[in-house]
């Protein structure tokens, strides 16, 4: 499972700035255009809404687990979390877990 995890790890990073890459490179950093689009609609704003919790949940998750277990360096995936989103924090905590139950 060790390697299924870092795959998505790597994953969840290649392929959320894959989608923003593009638009930062027709528009620049242009950090209030960037919230207006993606608050631009109500099917938008669920899904942000959607992914916020996730994340709150996720570093909760990742905070009091990995202090139970043990688990070094899992400020890293709270730190991905922060910066990229869930889609790299939940396989990197499950891979540093899994790393550190072996």
């Amino acid at each position: 499972m060790k390697g299924f995890y870092l795959t998505l790890t790597f994953l969840g990073l290649l392929i959320p700035y894959g989608v923003l890459a593009p638009w930062i490179l027709a528009h620049g950093l242009d950090i209030p255009l960037l919230f207006s689009h993606a608050a631009a609609n109500s099917v938008s704003q669920f899904a942000w809404l959607d992914v916020l919790v996730s994340a709150v949940a996720l570093i909760g998750f990742i905070l009091v687990d990995g202090r139970r277990k043990q688990i070094k360096y899992r400020y890293f995936a709270v730190i991905g979390t922060l910066i990229v989103g869930v889609s790299i924090g939940l396989p990197m905590y499950l891979y540093l877990r899994e790393r550190a139950l072996r």
